[in-house]
């Protein structure tokens, strides 16, 4: 039987090396390829689209090298997984670098968390939090596969200063919590997308990855 392909779409701004390793130990049957070929994208059965540092940079490089377009095309019949900038480059606008128009697959923003963040809830109600927001954290789901066999608030790994809201609350599929409410995962059709680092969450993270490899794109 011929093995599945998963692409991670190489436009130089993601953990690929670590995203790349995370999806081969999580899915034995598929065939995980590092690229920026259009061509390559397109035959894969599975898109990941990964993203680290500041979304300025982020949608240049997107913009410049037509991954723009490719995930367009992606994102119109096989599953797609966008991961932290990723996801971000999804929604409507960042006020990241002064303001940036991003992909706009989802209405919504990603605002910053501030410089004076202080927690709202629990024991620690009125402490002052680091910014970016870095570790572990709980993750509330919303029913969905790409949460099967992972048990609600599961903890992952995230490291963001900027965080997601969606206007429209059938889109949200996890929520956290670190000084506001955030955004952790969103969705709709064969498109998922979230906040944390799956390739850096442990057993929870390569569950996720497994069952984003074995998705048909279907909610």
């Amino acid at each position: 039987m011929k093995s599945k392909i998963c692409a991670v779409i190489d436009y130089g701004m993601g953990n690929l090396h670590s995203a790349s390793k995370a999806l081969e130990h999580a899915g034995n049957d598929t065939q995980v390829i590092v690229t920026s070929d259009p061509e390559t994208i397109l035959k894969a059965d599975h898109v990941v689209l990964p993203g680290v540092g500041a979304m300025r940079d982020c949608m240049g490089e997107i913009l410049r090298l037509g991954v723009d377009q490719v995930v367009a095309e992606v994102a119109k019949s096989k599953p797609l997984l966008g991961i932290c900038v990723g996801m971000q480059a999804m929604m409507h606008h960042s006020e990241e670098n002064g303001g940036v128009e991003c992909l706009k697959y989802f209405p919504g923003k990603v605002q910053f968390f501030g410089h004076d963040l202080i927690e709202t809830q629990g024991t620690q109600t009125g402490e002052k939090l680091k910014v970016p927001h870095m570790g572990w954290n709980q993750v509330s789901q919303v029913a969905h596969p790409m949460w099967d066999n992972i048990a609600d608030n599961s903890r992952f790994y995230f490291v963001h200063s900027y965080f997601v809201t969606a206007e429209n609350e059938q889109h949200i599929k996890g929520r956290g919590h670190y000084g506001k409410d955030f955004v952790a995962a969103i969705g709709q059709d064969n498109v998922f997308a979230v906040q944390f680092h799956p390739e850096k969450s442990h057993t929870a993270g390569l569950q996720l990855l497994e069952n984003f490899l074995n998705w048909d794109g279907q909610a």
